[in-house]
């Protein structure tokens, strides 16, 4: 049923698809940029469902009750307990709990937006970076492109430990792509 009204969105929207997801690859990050509109999911969502890649997101498990926490889990949504798992325990990290996902499971494609906000941000929240290496998992690049309507999958990236280095390598990818609102993107 997602496929189908997805098709029809971009049909009637006229967005095209490019790129495939990396063959062979069953545990992955994948980041979402730019990310610069709340339409930005919608499209997201829709080119993942058309390419067939079985996409999730984590979110607060207190977003995860009644009807809503059965629609967002139904498309994707994965709800992240980071409350101390005994008395006097720390909560657990995003990092953490992501990390233990990825090692708990066979298969996960896990969707995050490296910019953290729809607004523009100079430098990059390294979560994702972080629970790729945890993880042991690549990162792959999602994009949308609002100028040219193209949503689709970029390069792949193998986390090296350069943090700099391997962020500067994503958002020279991302400078090329168009968010909804351009002066929000990636500079």
């Amino acid at each position: 049923m997602m496929k189908l009204f997805s098709r029809f969105l971009f049909w009637i929207t006229g967005w095209k698809l490019e790129g495939e997801f990396p063959e062979g690859v069953k545990k992955v990050v994948i980041t979402a940029a730019p990310h610069t509109s709340n339409w930005d999911f919608v499209y997201a969502r829709a080119a993942f469902y058309l390419l067939e890649v079985p996409l999730n997101y984590t979110i607060k498990k207190e977003f995860m009750v009644g009807p809503l926490g059965w629609m967002l889990k139904s498309m994707g949504a994965i709800p992240i307990d980071r409350s101390p798992k005994k008395p006097g325990e720390k909560r657990q990290s995003t990092v953490d709990a992501m990390a233990a996902l990825f090692q708990s499971r066979e298969e996960l494609a896990v969707m995050v937006t490296p910019e953290g906000t729809r607004k523009y941000v100079p430098e990059w929240r390294t979560g994702f970076y972080y629970t790729a290496i945890k993880g042991g998992v690549p990162i792959v690049l999602g994009f949308l492109d609002y100028k040219h309507k193209i949503a689709g999958i970029g390069p792949t990236i193998y986390p090296s430990g350069n943090v700099e280095e391997d962020i500067e390598k994503m958002k020279a990818f991302y400078r090329t792509k168009t968010g909804k609102y351009p002066e929000l993107g990636v500079k």
